[in-house]
């Protein structure tokens, strides 16, 4: 099988060093300068050091406008970039007939006034004869890379995207699931994002083990509402890319957004937080978004709305939790 990954961060570069025993694996970098470090150190230092990246692997640094004709002559065409990529990636694939799928997991910036998009929703605008979908779940690059065990979900609402994810990475260290709940899978991949800031929080101002299951159950609960009001399966939320990548997100050292929350108790400005990460955390930029949509769907985040308060300097560390710990009692179900 013939697997183009384009963006050489650390999930392209893990996948392209998990596929590359078992097919043959391009990796497009859109810098040339990283490209060439690529190919002269065999390994990625900036954004997964210590892993040997295997000669077999093709590293390309192709312009932009030439992306169509490298993922022509393959099987599957990766799309690795953070969201904020997504839309140009996918505008230059606009024309490729074979299974395309993306790695990033939020939503895209919201612009002209709008609400910003997930992933399906920008291909359904830019590239809509696009056979799409999004590999997702609880992972981490550094651990896929290494080759420890993993459980992703290939979702589309294609088959055939479905079935290419699955041949191309279900083997070995990897398992991957193939579900049709294309929906669902990216709005989870979304909201535990910003969910994991607030894990973070709370872990970093030393709430103890008791508010962190609290607020990974109650925050399983909101991705869900959201999730079902824009169509997705309730069933979905307690898949791996629902309550796995949460607990995962949410708890793991190797977290970007966790840290996050972990810097802001600190009493690091967000600015500071981010400049410390040297990857993206997407949850920072699409806290916005998930709570505009709740909003909007008539759908209660009080978690959601806390991590935005804190993110926009409106709340404190030690207010969020107040605002959240005061809310009303309700049944657990609402």
């Amino acid at each position: 099988m013939k697997i183009v990954v384009l963006g050489a961060g650390a999930w392209g570069t893990a996948l392209s060093v998990n596929a590359a025993a078992r097919h043959q694996v391009a990796l497009w970098a859109r810098d040339p300068a990283q490209a060439q470090a690529l190919v002269a150190q065999r390994e990625n230092q900036r954004y997964l050091p210590g892993v040997l990246l295997p000669a077999s692997v093709d590293v390309r640094t192709d312009p932009a406008h030439s992306l169509a004709a490298l993922a022509a002559g393959c099987d599957l065409a990766i799309i690795a970039t953070p969201m904020a990529g997504l839309r140009q990636m996918l505008g230059e694939l606009r024309e490729h007939g074979g299974p395309v799928a993306w790695l990033c997991k939020g939503f895209e910036a919201p612009s002209g006034g709008g609400d910003g998009l997930l992933g399906h929703e920008v291909k359904a605008e830019v590239a809509p004869r696009i056979k799409g979908g999004i590999l997702s779940g609880p992972s981490f690059a550094l651990e896929v890379a290494r080759g420890q065990p993993t459980a992703l979900v290939a979702a589309s609402e294609d088959a055939e995207v479905r079935d290419a994810l699955v041949m191309a990475f279900h083997g070995g260290s990897l398992r991957v699931y193939a579900n049709d709940d294309l929906v669902g899978v990216e709005v989870g991949g979304a909201v535990k994002n910003v969910l994991a800031i607030a894990a973070g929080l709370g872990d970093g101002l030393g709430l103890g083990l008791n508010a962190r299951a609290a607020l990974i159950t109650r925050g399983l609960a909101e991705m869900t509402r959201l999730g079902v009001a824009l169509g997705a399966r309730p069933e979905t939320f307690m898949g791996l890319s629902g309550l796995g990548d949460l607990v995962l997100t949410a708890t793991g050292d190797l977290s970007r957004n966790r840290k996050v929350g972990l810097l802001l108790a600190q009493g690091l400005s967000l600015q500071a937080a981010i400049d410390s990460l040297g990857h993206v955390a997407e949850g920072v930029y699409c806290a916005r978004t998930v709570v505009g949509r709740a909003a909007h769907l008539g759908i209660d985040m009080p978690i959601s709305r806390a991590v935005l308060a804190l993110l926009e300097g409106k709340l404190k560390p030690v207010e969020a939790v107040a605002e959240l710990m005061g809310r009303d009692p309700v049944a657990e179900g609402g």
